[in-house]
């Protein structure tokens, strides 16, 4: 099984290399940490939509990368998602 990580940066300039269990453009579910210790967290596009954000047990993290690349990323990733089924 091939997983997707991708690096977040934490408020105080930490970067780290988490799990992503969904990317949809409108929101990126990650998983911090492993094992019983790991910890979901949603990220949602900001308002001018030039990048991620979420909250983690109080601590804001930032995925630097805006909404359209993100949509560029899922196209490229699996790109008969787009197409309609045949009728």
């Amino acid at each position: 099984m091939n997983t997707e990580k991708i690096k977040v940066r934490m408020e105080n300039g930490q970067i780290l290399e988490v799990v992503v269990l969904s990317k949809r453009a409108s929101g990126i579910q990650v998983v911090i940490g492993e094992g019983i210790h790991s910890v979901k967290c949603e990220l949602t596009p900001t308002r001018n939509g030039l990048a991620y954000a979420g909250s983690i047990m109080g601590r804001e993290i930032i995925y630097e990368r805006s909404r359209e690349k993100v949509e560029t990323d899922i196209d490229i990733h699996n790109p008969t998602l787009r197409k309609s089924r045949p009728r």
